[in-house]
């Protein structure tokens, strides 16, 4: 009968299955208040193999974090100029959590400001039409050509018909659109 125990024992696959039982043993056991005073050789060896297999599990998950991790240091540790998928990687994050932090109505316009079709149409006109110059020269002589209109109307007594404000813009603008292409021309760089 003592053959048939070891034989039953030294059986790798039997041992399986009596250890599920002894598992189960185990954790009965450490509810009740004997646990710590009576363990059998056969529970005290299931509980190490199960603290065993858990140390193994967290080690190797512990291990894939650590790869994970160092794999991210080393993309992101990259020397030189960027690319262009990372920079525009790198203005999603930024946008999406500068986003994340506005209030909803600032953080709908925000979307609607930053799509790429507005910004592509925004590129083009900064760069054709509404360039600072023109515009900053448009404000100054409407109001130096609209104050001296105006005073002149007064002074004779003419009215005037509220366009006067849009062409001096218009008259200005065109100033400095002339001035900005000129000085782009001559100096050879944009402002």
């Amino acid at each position: 009968m003592e053959k048939n125990q070891e034989k039953f024992t030294n059986n790798k696959e039997n041992d399986t299955e009596v250890q599920k039982p002894a598992y189960e043993h185990i954790e009965k056991q450490a509810d009740s208040p004997e646990a710590a005073v009576e363990l059998s050789p056969r529970d005290i060896e299931a509980r190490t193999e199960r603290i065993r297999l858990e140390a193994m599990e967290s080690a190797v998950s512990t291990e894939s974090k650590v790869k994970n991790k160092s794999e991210k240091e080393t993309t992101s540790s990259r020397r030189g100029p960027l690319g262009k998928k990372q920079r525009e990687k790198s203005f999603k994050q930024t946008i999406n959590q500068v986003q994340s932090q506005l209030p909803a109505n600032s953080r709908v316009f925000s979307q609607i400001i930053h799509n790429k079709s507005v910004e592509k149409v925004s590129d083009v006109l900064g760069s054709t039409i509404a360039r600072p110059d023109a515009i900053l020269a448009g404000a100054f002589v409407a109001f130096i050509l609209t104050l001296l209109t105006y005073t002149v109307a007064k002074t004779i007594g003419y009215a005037l018909s509220g366009f006067e404000t849009i062409a001096a813009f218009i008259i200005g603008w065109l100033i400095g659109i002339i001035y900005d292409y000129l000085k782009i021309l001559i100096t050879g760089k944009k402002a």
